[in-house]
């Protein structure tokens, strides 16, 4: 029989049992069968009844998962038991070989071992998923029994001399240890558990993370093979084709994770350096991170030493394989069967033997690869999560440290916003790559001196020559990356110049076309473009050649030694040796490459560390630096806090010396019913840093539940008080005394981190000790408007209405898309000034607290509006619950309600008392006064709605929203865009879900990079990868010359003839002309690809911006403005910077498998028959992770923005968060901002890492295939062993290339997004500019005399749109001054802007002095009038650019038109007068003073008309009366146009036209129209009295 279990030999009784039963070989192996046996019987029963049943039913939950103890342990020691089985089964075939019948003993226990394993396993998972202990003892009882079967083998061995010198000895051997191990572990889960022989087992519950259903990131719960190979994964990749992923299918992060748990690691290693005797010293970050994160990062590092070590398995196989190839074929094979070859009746193979077999070397070569490419992704995501971990906890340090930053650090600069956005954009991440990347720091080193060990072995002396080559150009490398780093900063800084400039021109668009400067600083932007574009071609230049050195170092080291090769030895090396030196060549590249990559990171990273550092150093509120004297020192001062890091050298101020100590409140505000006074400064002087004091001499006291007003002019330090009293300021001297609180009423100074820590008592007394503070610049968080009036508070129906009308916000509300749940704030919508700062002051109305300070509310509101929220808000509301008010104001007729009035100049207390006490004491103040209302505080006529800035705010609004289209542009375009492509083919989404790859916007890139380019790319490219090819082809048929003609490689020195030597010397030329050619190439194709992107970026951002800037108006209105920024920061970067290496790396990696599966399939053809399964497993995988990754990287994105946006609010509004004391509820957001964008980047990571498993896995089978199919065609004699290693070491490099091939498409896929949001603004309409007449044919002096003539006007802003003027008629003469009023949306600011042809005149026409302007060129007709506009619009520059962008007039001019805008003296006084500094958008002037610039701007163009857009409405009445006394001289010979806000300022005027709905209702004398007692404007003055 030909297969019998112990063999049929002749002669011989395999089953004899003579000599005892077990010295038969066959029964001890026989023996072995019966665990395994065991095994499968009992198991299969249990997984098929128990788990088939119930897996059919429902899927076992995670929420009942649990790891036994010796989980990890368990699982890697059967992975070594498979393959110790797979060793002993190959051992076993190939001992059978020797023999002369079959022996089926040798092999089948081993096939029988390796399945009983692998069940075990399966059924352990099963087990542990259920948590059902008791079913392990079955395991248990394998273990034992394989334990001792295998012992008996061992012994056996022994006593036949088998010794170690024979592999199947060695294989019992470890066999024997694993089980034992395996055992050992099985009494350690009995011993913790107790679930058998113990009277009470162990209850256990799952982790935590996952009785919470909510975390979906299993990775640290889910058993090891699913670990290494994200197999958990699968759902939500695959799912992702179906519907995108959504926050919601990603849950929460596991605890371990969350940034609150990192945050108290991180913190407690950085306070922990502080020692007790050197209370002061900085602690170190790099400390605390070592502490915090050391271990996971030596974790990483070890998996990467052992990939590292694996990795050189390749080479040496290829080695192994080609070698004994050509040996194998040559060498009679010797009779086995004679000598001490046999024991027990068998043949036993030597150890090495098996090592010598070239089917063996394949599938190690495999396995190797397998477990090389788990290693390296293992410790990839063990550094990524510690990064993010890290990350986290810095986050929340920096927000901790925000919310304690001193205001005069805020406002003097130091810690500018900008600083702060970047410690949290820039610094923390780079710091989080720093991480990613730094297990290489150590690992490089190691496998870079391991691979030149190896070289020298395989080469000897001329291996040493290319590793100089590698290592010389590393320095190079590095050099580049520097200079890379340089110029990406010196770009930056140019591109947020631009971005500066171009935000601007976006803010000002409206005042630039009316101007028609839009050209003037369309150039401005060009010209920084242009700086950074220098530079990005810089950028290029260098990115370039960096490629070109990754590219061409590896060749040039293969020339440098294979030429030295031949003149030492004077001919080539053995293929085998060849080959494995170019694999290893491939493999040294890589770390050199990444070694400056990772130096540049690790530099970048200790500046990140230094900056973060001084960050944490900073100053912290109540931090008295700058206070000189003693001062008394509170006992807290050196004590650890409980929550939040502790003050640095934090001095306890004299706000908080009352007469108790010991509380560390920072102001305790419930009055006690007997006081009168709920806060008193004494001789108190306060400044905001650099000793200079800005408030001094301060005894003023704010008297309990009663209205206080502080007055005085503008800079006098008003707003400065109440910041003061609030403890934002420096104290020099004096004190803040705030009433004491009743004794039963403590506070708790320090808020913690966690609000689960606090108590209900204390959430619902909070809001006593909060101030309820409106600041002058209102704030917004972007949230909705609720939740901005709300402010965290519980929702109060009636409450919040009695709020909302107080402050007059239904009508805007009404207007706004959502109502009260639209989104404002950054990325909502922009509300006007009027519109925000109501909000703010219904915020600070609604919360419920004792003190409300109020400043300056009434700054951007009208006289209605100030009016309503005087009487119903203030009055009514706060008055009626007792609350005490701080109000600011430069309304001075409302001082006759204030109980306490406190007059302020130039930093001091000029005055404080009743109206009363100040009418007697101080007249001359009084009267000062009384000439400044010169409006007496008529009862409000409420039937009568006086328009005003208000309405025009509304009427904007209303304009955004008319349409139906601009709705659609307020949503997220991109959202849009989706739901396009739903309607499109709604049958169809569900199977292919935007698995295209958009060929078409990758054409209009590329075309926008001209056509010469691309060709040249192209070419070079496919030229390149040909010539690489060719070198090491070349090189295989070099290699294999001089072993075809001999019998062994090795003779061919002694016997080869000498012509051998002739024969191969015409090789070497040929090939040092190929390494030239493709080093040559390699520098073409680098440049060309850069180059190319960047005459892309050039053409489209230069397209860009004109499409915008001269779009019309209407564009403006509906598109918002944060969307058009995106396009030139967010999107233009992307353009720049990001495409260009994207593509590249794309195209070369592509490349490269290509010609690696051209150059296999071409050596064996039958390689192709296995790429078919192949190449449909990488088509899915890569189908199914590109739009997974693409959703990924959207949720990422999506969630950082509003980190960042938590971050910039919360610096902007510190001051308001302070006082309202809700610093733990926005600390609290900021941990579950930062959780949720921490979640999306973890499982962006999982999904890359999912990804590159399975690529490489697919590799490895290449590897495989390859090898295989080379060894079968080898053995029948096809080719020489030169190309067989060729195929081998290219199939190598492919496992490298395909996951990059993949993430580059999904790269690409994001990036060419940014491509066709720019290209979607290139479609908008430009203005006409042209206009019918040249502009040659207008007269120079036009328009000389000023006379209008309206005839039959009709207007509208949009085709689509109704009218907004209907026939509108009138003549205006020369030098007449007219006055326009009317309600909301009569017309009257669409009128002026139908002067300068803005709007869509469709029917009617405006002749000027003889010329209608619709036959005008648009730059002629704006720059000859002028007009003033309501919002002041200021540039950042010097006053004289503001003035006169266009550098046209002498500098008289200027000052002349700034002393008719009552600004000369102030202008005279500042730093470089007319070349003083304007800051962005004017800042650092008061607003008033602002609009008196615009003012000055029009009487500086000297155009005989002027038209002023409502231009007084934010100016005290003092300076308006002025004002409107200087347009009556300085403009007498002028034609005036005044659009009036308050009726009063057109009462001079010659004529007065009053409009509704678009028409003309009155137009005459305004003394006439008085008269008419029934008129419209009659009861428009009434009411403005």
């Amino acid at each position: 029989m030909a297969l019998s279990f112990c063999g049929n030999d002749r002669g011989i009784n395999s089953y004899s049992v003579a000599g005892g039963m077990l010295n038969n070989g066959c029964f001890v192996d026989a023996l072995n069968l019966v665990p395994h046996v065991f095994l499968l019987f009992i198991t299969f029963p249990i997984l098929f009844i128990g788990w088939g049943s119930q897996s059919s039913k429902v899927q076992i939950h995670h929420n009942t998962w649990l790891h036994f103890p010796g989980h990890n342990m368990r699982w890697i020691l059967t992975f070594s038991l498979l393959f110790v089985h797979v060793c002993e089964f190959a051992e076993g075939i190939v001992s059978n070989k020797e023999m002369l019948t079959n022996h089926l003993h040798l092999f089948m226990p081993a096939f029988m071992g390796f399945v009983a394993a692998t069940t075990s396993v399966v059924y352990y998972h099963n087990i542990e998923t259920s948590n059902f202990p008791k079913l392990l003892l079955v395991l248990f009882i394998y273990w034992v029994l394989a334990f001792i079967t295998k012992s008996i083998k061992l012994w056996k061995f022994a006593e036949h001399k088998v010794g170690p010198q024979h592999l199947r000895f060695c294989i019992t051997a470890v066999l024997v240890v694993l089980y034992g191990l395996l055992m050992a572990v099985e009494i350690n889960v009995i011993r913790v558990r107790k679930y058998v022989f113990y009277a009470k087992p162990q209850k256990v519950k799952p982790p935590e993370d996952l009785q919470d259903l909510g975390v979906r990131f299993l990775q640290p719960f889910v058993n090891l093979l699913s670990k290494s190979t994200y197999w958990w994964m699968n759902s939500l990749i695959i799912g992702a084709h179906k519907r995108p992923i959504e926050l919601k299918k990603i849950g929460k992060l596991p605890i371990a994770m969350r940034a609150l748990t990192n945050y108290l690691r991180l913190k407690d290693a950085y306070e922990d350096q502080r020692t007790a005797e050197d209370p002061n010293r900085a602690p170190s970050i790099w400390r605390s991170m070592h502490r915090a994160f050391g271990r996971p990062i030596l974790l990483s590092s070890t998996f990467r030493y052992l990939a590292d070590l694996l990795g050189f398995a390749g080479p040496l196989c290829i080695l192994g394989i080609v070698k004994y190839m050509d040996t194998t074929d040559s060498s009679p094979r010797p009779q086995h069967m004679t000598g001490n070859a046999t024991h027990l009746g068998v043949y036993f193979m030597s150890s090495t033997e098996l090592l010598e077999n070239t089917s063996v070397l394949a599938v190690l070569l495999f396995l190797a690869l397998v477990l090389q490419r788990t290693f390296l992704q293992a410790s990839y995501y063990v550094a990524i999560e510690t990064g993010i971990n890290l990350r986290g906890a810095l986050l929340a340090m920096i927000y901790n440290k925000m919310l304690r930053l001193s205001t005069s650090n805020m406002s003097m600069g130091e810690m500018t916003l900008g600083q702060i956005n970047n410690l949290v954009a820039i610094e923390t991440n780079q710091l989080m790559w720093f991480l990613f990347l730094c297990p290489n720091l150590w690992a490089m080193p190691v496998q870079i001196v391991m691979g030149v060990i190896l070289l020298y072995y395989l080469l000897n002396v001329s291996a040493l020559v290319g590793a100089a080559v590698i290592v010389l150009l590393a320095p190079v490398q590095y050099l580049i990356a520097t200079k890379l780093a340089d110029t990406q900063k010196s770009s930056l800084e140019h591109s947020t110049d631009r971005l500066k400039k171009t935000s601007e021109i976006l803010k000002g668009i409206k005042l630039l076309k009316l101007y028609a400067w839009e050209n003037i600083f369309c150039d401005s932007v060009e010209e920084t473009r242009g700086k950074e574009l220098t530079s990005l071609k810089t950028f290029a230049l260098y990115t370039s050649m960096s490629i070109f050195m990754n590219a061409a170092i590896p060749i040039a080291a293969v020339l440098a030694t294979f030429v030295m090769h031949h003149f030492l030895n004077g001919k080539g090396p053995a293929p085998s040796e060849a080959f494995a030196a170019l694999a290893l060549f491939h493999i040294l590249v890589t770390p050199l490459f990444l070694l400056s990559t990772v130096v540049r990171f690790a530099v970048k990273a200790l500046v990140s560390v230094q900056k973060l550092g001084e960050f944490l150093q900073s100053d912290e509120i109540g931090d008295d630096s700058w206070r000189n004297g003693d001062m008394f020192v509170s006992m807290e001062a050196g004590k650890k806090t409980p929550g939040g890091t502790k003050a640095i050298n934090r001095k306890q101020p004299m706000r908080y010396q009352m007469d108790n100590y010991e509380q560390p409140t920072r102001r305790q505000m419930r009055p006690s019913e007997t006081e009168d006074v709920a806060v008193k400064v004494s001789n108190g002087s306060f400044t905001w840093g650099s000793n200079l004091s800005t408030l001094s001499d301060i005894n003023i006291r704010v008297p309990t539940g009663q209205l206080t007003m502080i007055v005085g002019q503008v800079g006098c330090g008003k707003s400065s008080l109440l910041l003061a009293m609030l403890g934002e300021m420096q104290t020099i001297d004096g004190r803040v005394h705030w009433s004491k609180l009743p004794d039963n009423e403590t506070l708790q100074g320090n808020i913690s981190w966690s609000v689960a820590e606090e108590s209900d008592e204390d959430i619902r007394s909070k809001n006593r000790y909060s101030v309820a503070y409106a600041t002058q610049k209102s704030w917004l968080l972007n949230a909705t408007v609720e939740e901005n009036i709300t402010f965290g508070g519980p929702f109060n129906k009636q409450r919040y209405k009695t709020v909302i009308d107080a402050c007059s916000l239904q009508p805007d509300i009404d207007l706004l898309p959502f109502g009260d749940q639209t989104e404002i704030g950054e990325r909502g919508i922009n509300l006007s000034g009027g519109q925000r700062q109501r909000i703010c002051v219904a915020r600070a109305l609604y919360q419920n607290t004792n003190i409300v300070f109020l400043d300056d509310p009434f700054s951007a509101l009208d006289i209605h509006l100030s009016d309503h929220l005087m009487q119903e808000g203030i009055l009514k509301f706060l008055q009626d619950d007792k609350r005490t008010v701080v109000l600011v104001t430069h309304k001075l007729q409302y001082l006759i309600h204030a109980d306490w009035i406190i007059a302020m100049k130039d930093g001091s207390v000029l005055r404080e008392g009743t109206l009363k006490d100040i009418q007697t004491h101080d007249i001359e103040l009084y009267d000062h006064w009384k000439t400044l209302m010169n409006r007496q505080d008529h009862g409000l006529e409420k039937d009568v709605q006086q328009d005003s800035q208000t309405t025009l705010e509304r009427k904007t609004l209303r304009r955004a929203f008319y349409s139906r289209e601009a709705k659609n542009q307020m949503d997220d375009e991109d959202e849009e865009e989706e739901e396009e492509e739903e309607d499109d083919d709604n049958m169809s989404t569900t199977t292919n879900r935007r698995s295209k790859i958009p060929w078409r916007v990758c054409w209009c890139y590329m075309s926008s990079g001209g056509f010469f380019m691309v060709f040249l790319m192209v070419s070079s490219k496919l030229l390149k990868h040909a010539v690489i090819v060719a070198i090491d082809y070349w090189l295989a048929i070099w290699t294999s010359t001089k072993t075809s003609g001999v019998v062994d490689g090795r003779a061919a020195n002694a016997t080869g003839p000498p012509p051998a030597a002739e024969d191969d010397s015409h090789y070497l030329p040929v090939f040092i002309i190929l390494c030239a050619a493709g080093i040559t190439l390699c520098l073409i194709t680098s440049l060309t690809v850069e180059f190319l992107g960047l005459s892309a970026a050039t053409n489209l951002h230069h397209n860009l911006l004109n499409k915008i800037i001269h779009a019309p108006i209407r564009f403006f209105d509906i598109t918002p403005l944060g969307q058009i920024l995106n396009r030139f920061s967010a999107d233009t970067n992307i353009i720049d910077q990001h495409i260009p290496p994207t593509l590249e790396s794309l195209t070369r990696s592509t490349l490269l498998c290509l010609s690696a599966i051209g150059v296999i399939s071409s050596i064996t053809p039958f390689f192709l028959f296995t790429l078919v399964p192949l190449a449909v497993a990488f088509y899915f995988i890569q189908k199914y992770f590109r739009v997974a990754s693409k959703d990924l990287q959207d949720l990422d994105d999506s969630t950082q923005l509003p980190l960042l946006c938590h971050f910039s609010e919360t610096a902007e509004g510190l001051t308001t968060i302070r006082a309202f004391r809700h610093e733990a509820r926005f600390k609290q957001r900021m941990l579950e901002l930062t959780d949720t964008n921490n979640t999306a980047y973890l499982f962006l990571s999982a999904a890359n890492r999912w990804l590159e498993v399975r690529t490489d896995y697919l590799g490895a089978v290449i590897v495989l295939s390859a090898a295989g199919t080379s060894i079968w065609a080898t053995s029948y004699g096809f080719y020489s062993g030169g190309l067989v290693g060729l195929g081998l070491t290219y199939a190598l490099t492919v496992t490298n290339y395909l996951n990059w091939v993949v993430r580059n498409l999904a790269d690409l896929e994001v990036q060419m997004a940014a491509v066709k949001k720019v290209n979607s603004f290139l479609d908008t309409e430009s203005e006409n500019y042209e206009g019918t007449m040249d502009a040659s044919q207008v007269p120079e002096n036009w328009p000389q005399d000023g006379e209008i003539k309206i005839q039959d006007l009709s207007v509208r802003y949009d085709p689509v749109l109704k009218p907004v003027l209907k026939h509108v008629n009138m003549f205006i003469e020369p030098g007449q001054k007219v006055g326009i009023c009317g309600r909301t949306g009569s017309g009257k600011s669409s009128l002026s802007l139908a002067f300068f042809n803005m709007v869509d005149i469709y029917e009617g026409k405006i002749v000027i002095d003889g010329i209608d302007i619709c036959k005008l060129p648009l730059q002629t007709l704006r720059s000859r009038l002028s007009i003033i506009l309501q919002d002041p619009v200021l540039f950042s520059g010097s006053i004289r650019f503001n003035l006169d962008p266009e550098r046209t007039c002498t500098d008289d001019r200027l000052w002349e038109a700034l002393e008719i805008a009552q600004l000369k003296n102030m202008v005279k006084a500042l730093p470089g007068g007319l070349d003083a500094v304007v800051t962005e958008g004017g800042e650092n002037f008061s607003v008033g003073q602002r609009q008196l610039f615009c003012l000055a701007r029009a009487f500086v163009r000297k155009s005989s008309i002027l038209i002023m857009d409502e231009a007084t409405a934010s100016i005290d009445m003092a300076t308006e009366n002025i004002l409107q006394k200087v347009v009556m001289t300085a403009f007498a010979d002028r034609t005036v146009v005044t659009i009036a806000h308050r009726v009063h300022t057109i009462l001079t005027a010659d004529t007065v036209i009053v409009m509704k709905r678009g028409n003309i209702l009155e137009y005459d004398k305004p003394e006439t129209l008085l008269e008419q007692e029934d008129g419209v404007f009659a009861s428009f003055v009434r009411a403005d009295m």
